[in-house]
């Protein structure tokens, strides 16, 4: 196990370690991915932890490569209960963004395989929950089990993005994975938009 991120696993452990000390065992972090996307779902993430010993790095997952995210992905998978929620393009211009996003983490709650005691949060999001919860800000940058949250709903999310853009390759979902990039603006100025375009959104909208 490398020195550098056993180090880097127990500065992120403070939350837990401070909800453990009042009894709570089975926290559970959990955190999103593709708010701000044009195209495509919002997925989240919910993470309990079995131990906090892990190879690889865990931390916010918009600081780690691509590589780094995807050896991460496994080995939370073997060390921790996961739960996914997912929520598509049609159900974010149905009920915004925002709401879809707190669908997205509920299921991914209800998702995991045992229920959690506490649930901690990225951000300011008002889930309600069975069990207390907390909502931190940069919560992923912050708690190893929001950070491996994290990496659950980037990963899955950026998956499903390359397997849309064998459907719809004009629009480089490979590259961008469906956020605003000039080059993803270009493209749906040129074509208008995908089947998993999200119509809400302004620059889609624009677009039609």
């Amino acid at each position: 196990m490398r020195r550098s991120s056993i180090i880097r696993s127990k500065r992120l452990l403070s939350h837990e370690r401070r909800l453990s000390k009042s009894g709570y065992k089975l926290i559970a972090g959990v955190d999103e991915a593709g708010r701000g996307p044009l195209a495509g779902p919002v997925v989240a993430g919910a993470v309990i932890l079995k131990t906090t010993d892990f190879y690889c790095d865990i931390d916010d997952s918009k600081k780690l490569s691509p590589k780094k995210r995807d050896i991460a992905y496994l080995e939370i998978f073997k060390k921790a209960h996961v739960g996914i929620g997912i929520v598509d393009e049609n159900q974010i211009d149905l009920i915004n963004i925002y709401q879809a996003t707190v669908k997205a983490m509920l299921l991914a709650i209800e998702n995991l395989p045992i229920q959690p005691d506490y649930v901690i949060v990225d951000g300011r999001m008002k889930i309600s929950t069975k069990c207390p919860i907390k909502c931190i800000v940069r919560g992923d940058s912050l708690s190893l089990s929001i950070a491996a949250a994290s990496i659950i709903a980037k990963v899955t999310r950026d998956r499903m993005m390359l397997s849309y853009h064998e459907t719809y390759p004009i629009y480089g979902f490979d590259k961008h994975k469906g956020y605003p990039t000039k080059a993803h603006k270009k493209m749906l100025a040129l074509y208008g938009p995908s089947q998993i375009h999200r119509r809400s959104f302004r620059p889609v909208m624009q677009s039609l």
